[in-house]
């Protein structure tokens, strides 16, 4: 078993800039692809973006591409999200999910994360 806990979201300003992380335990967490997905009211959740088990492989959805970086440290077992340049439809529930192990290329799609945190709200004020 996987858990998965989000912390860091918050309220900011648009310009403003946060932090997720995501702290996993309970089983290897090294050798797993790591993404981080977000629901806005209303809509669909969306990928944002994910890292591979070794960091060679990062891919972003085009909205956040040159505002957002994610990164991992196996040591901690912990995946972080580093958002800047928040506007204000950045606004929405950020998850962060456990992939396939020893992935060449990181999935963007939901069904190829198995295990889930709880998310994190992130709220961007105009």
């Amino acid at each position: 078993q996987v858990q998965l806990a989000e912390s860091g979201g918050g309220l900011v300003q648009a310009g403003g800039s946060l932090r997720l992380s995501c702290a996993a335990s309970g089983r290897a967490f090294s050798i797993n692809t790591m993404g981080w997905f977000r629901q806005a009211p209303g809509k669909e959740r969306e990928f944002v973006a994910a890292v591979n088990w070794n960091g060679v492989d990062t891919r972003y959805a085009d909205s956040v591409k040159g505002r957002f970086t994610i990164s991992r440290d196996n040591a901690k077992n912990t995946v972080y999200l580093q958002m800047n340049s928040l506007r204000p439809d950045d606004t929405a529930v950020y998850y962060c999910a456990l992939g396939g192990r020893y992935d060449l290329w990181v999935s963007l799609q939901e069904h190829n994360y198995s295990y889930w945190g709880q998310g994190t709200q992130v709220t961007v004020s105009s």
